[in-house]
């Protein structure tokens, strides 16, 4: 059964990536340099701090020296993600030593004798006077999610569009491999791959977005590097504060937009102004994935799980929402649905549909566990084993059958020419099974014209000779 791995699970990875010119170019702004710093292990940033007042290039053996001899796993481990960050450079002289890269060197060193404020200013309060609350931000944030998510379960849906297209957020999932045109000019399809996506955790959902989104960055005009630079840099801002639209050049202003559609940031206008308020989602882009990986969904958007499983496979969700109700519909038959409350049951055909769709019994069993009523998610297991364990039954079950079209083959002249043909079935990798009593045999049906030309020219021999 696939399986989705998701290629950047955090932000830092595509940081990585870049080419080392621009990787040293993207270093000369400052809250990229901090970011790159808060991401790293808790024995690089020691390894950091020592070496931000060292000019020399310091030998491999001193640095390894600094751990003890039961944390070489780890200073491994540090010395990599730096030497993969391009925090550290190697120089190789009699022996392997290291240098701290300069360009961002120089940033550290002015953050810590020069202490920063936020990035950017805040707009004054005479100006950005309709601010939302917390709360509203955070509702807007999940409305938005939502509303990128149902993108990818309408074109799942047989049904009328359940929301109206966004082509920019369409186009991210093309380019993700998570919805496929199967013709020119047709409306795209779910993938498999896109129906795993659907189970995944938000920040899991967002790291494969972003992803995307900086790797096509170019073919839309966008600078990467400036891009992945306002990204990391937003990271820092305030949730909740407004910040001025107009202090962005004309390609992040653009960019701008696009983040709204994904909820990472709320646009507003005033008169004469506009101006842009980052929300929970844009905050955790730039976290270390040792902060951001046990972060639940309800956490970054401020919702509460609303599942319920009984042991006689019953499934009560307490939720209006659509992208709940139609996630369930992809693994649980639904069987009525109220103003805030959806009842249905995991059947084996439910089930066996999902795993259709590329869906596996630990992706179900864990989305069911992360969105649990908070009234059943204390308690061990959250999903009741006779339903875990069925659920997995009906995967093996699933899997220890395949189903292959064949073309089925008896009433031979003779046994001589069912033993010729069995034989030849054989040599040629296509028998999926015999019955030598009867004279009865099963072959791969791609492989049927090879056969009836064979058994044609046997029993046009076997005529002849008697």
């Amino acid at each position: 059964m696939p399986r989705v791995r998701v290629i950047s699970r955090n932000f830092m990875e595509m940081v990585a990536g870049l080419p080392p010119a621009k990787l040293d170019l993207l270093y000369k702004r400052h809250w990229t340099c901090q970011a790159v710093l808060r991401s790293l292990p808790p024995l690089a940033k020691l390894y950091v701090m020592r070496l931000l007042y060292v000019e020399e290039a310091v030998p491999s053996k001193s640095l390894q020296d600094w751990a003890l001899p039961d944390a070489q796993q780890k200073h491994q481990v540090a010395i990599n993600r730096m030497e993969k960050l391009r925090v550290i450079l190697v120089e190789r002289k009699k022996e392997v030593c290291y240098r701290m890269n300069p360009v961002m060197q120089k940033q550290l060193l002015q953050a810590l004798s020069i202490s920063k404020g936020p990035p950017r200013d805040v707009m004054p309060g005479n100006v950005a006077v309709r601010l939302p609350t917390p709360a509203e931000l955070d509702t807007y944030a999940m409305k938005q999610w939502e509303s990128v998510l149902l993108q990818l379960v309408s074109s799942a849906s047989s049904e009328a569009p359940i929301v109206s297209p966004n082509f920019f957020v369409i186009d991210m999932f093309k380019l993700a491999g998570l919805l496929l045109s199967l013709k020119p000019n047709s409306a795209p399809s779910i993938t498999d791959t896109g129906f795993q996506f659907l189970l995944m955790d938000t920040n899991s959902q967002l790291w494969q977005l972003v992803q995307v989104y900086v790797s096509a960055a170019e073919d839309r005009g966008t600078d990467s590097g400036e891009l992945i630079g306002f990204l990391l840099e937003l990271g820092f801002h305030t949730v909740g504060e407004a910040y001025s639209v107009g202090a962005l050049t004309t390609p992040l202003q653009k960019v701008l937009e696009e983040l709204a559609a994904l909820g990472l940031v709320q646009l507003q206008k005033g008169m004469k102004e506009q101006w842009y308020i980052p929300t929970k989602l844009a905050s955790n882009l730039s976290a270390s994935l040792s902060e951001s990986s046990d972060m639940q969904s309800s956490e970054v958007l401020g919702t509460q799980g609303c599942i319920v499983v009984e042991t006689n496979f019953r499934v009560y969700a307490y939720t209006a929402s659509k992208l709940q109700t139609e996630i369930l519909r992809r693994f649980a038959r639904l069987e009525y649905q109220l103003p805030n409350l959806v009842v249905g049951a995991l059947t084996k055909e439910s089930i066996n549909t999902a795993f259709s769709s590329g869906i596996s019994a630990e992706q179900i069993i864990t989305y069911l566990s992360k969105h649990a009523h908070p009234h059943v998610a204390k308690r061990m297991p959250v999903v009741p084993e006779t339903v875990s364990d069925q659920i997995r039954l009906w995967e093996s079950d699933r899997n220890r059958v395949e189903l292959l079209s064949a073309y089925f083959y008896d009433d031979f002249p003779s046994t001589e020419v069912y033993e010729t043909v069995l034989n030849h079935a054989r040599s040629i990798g296509g028998l999926l099974w015999e019955d030598a009593s009867n004279r009865r045999l099963v072959v791969r049906e791609e492989l049927h014209g090879d056969m009836r030309l064979f058994i044609r020219r046997q029993s046009g021999a076997a005529g002849q000779r008697g």
